[in-house]
């Protein structure tokens, strides 16, 4: 059990720098609550559990290819640029106060998550978080991954249940000016992660050059 609560406190502090699940998760707890902020933080997991399970297998090898990697970058860097795009064009929309009802459905923000979260920028660098968290572990044995991979699990959720109580207790004293602005913010972070991401490819081409 020593390994296992290693490892979630190796998650909770993979999970703490602000990546583009947590600026989605911020975005969308503000605007609609508690709830849907948790749905884009399920969705990331369900990626993270699926990544997990492909590095079980041995399948993830192959992002690591630096032939892969490469277009993977470009294609995350425009689908987080689209993605920002849409956070400040829609920074207005379905805002929902403190005590409101949401509208928009619980799994339409699971889907927003999951898309977030298989961007393919993303997947490079959570294959390599992950592969040297578990490379390791793997090698003493499955049940040691087991453990290790859980313990990693359980701190990233750990860290969103954090992150949303924050920002649920934060919303009831924003009003909807408040939160249109933290929605155009989360775009322009998002932006920033697609800049990164452009930043990677240009680095990799050239590398080729």
């Amino acid at each position: 059990m020593t390994i296992y609560w290693m490892y979630l406190l190796i998650g909770f502090a993979i999970a703490m720098p602000v990546g583009a699940i947590s600026v989605e998760m911020i975005k969308q707890g503000l605007k609609h609550g508690f709830m849907h902020g948790w749905a884009v933080g399920i969705g990331g997991m369900t990626v993270d559990v699926l990544l997990i399970v492909a590095l079980y297998f041995g399948l993830a090898n192959v992002l690591a290819l630096p032939y892969i990697q490469l277009p993977l970058w470009l294609i995350g860097a425009v689908f987080l640029g689209l993605v920002a795009y849409d956070s400040i064009r829609q920074a207005d929309n379905d805002i929902t106060l403190a005590g409101e009802k949401p509208v928009k459905s619980f799994k339409k923000t699971y889907a927003t998550g999951l898309l977030v979260a298989i961007s393919p920028g993303s997947l490079v660098f959570w294959v390599s978080v992950f592969g040297t968290a578990l490379s390791n572990s793997y090698a003493t044995g499955k049940g040691s991954f087991l453990i290790v991979a859980l313990g990693i699990l359980s701190g990233i959720v750990l860290h969103d249940i954090g992150l949303l109580t924050i920002v649920s207790y934060t919303r009831k004293v924003m009003n909807r000016r408040a939160i249109k602005i933290s929605s155009i913010i989360a775009g322009l972070i998002l932006l920033v992660f697609a800049a990164y991401f452009l930043y990677q490819f240009i680095v990799g081409v050239k590398a080729y050059l």
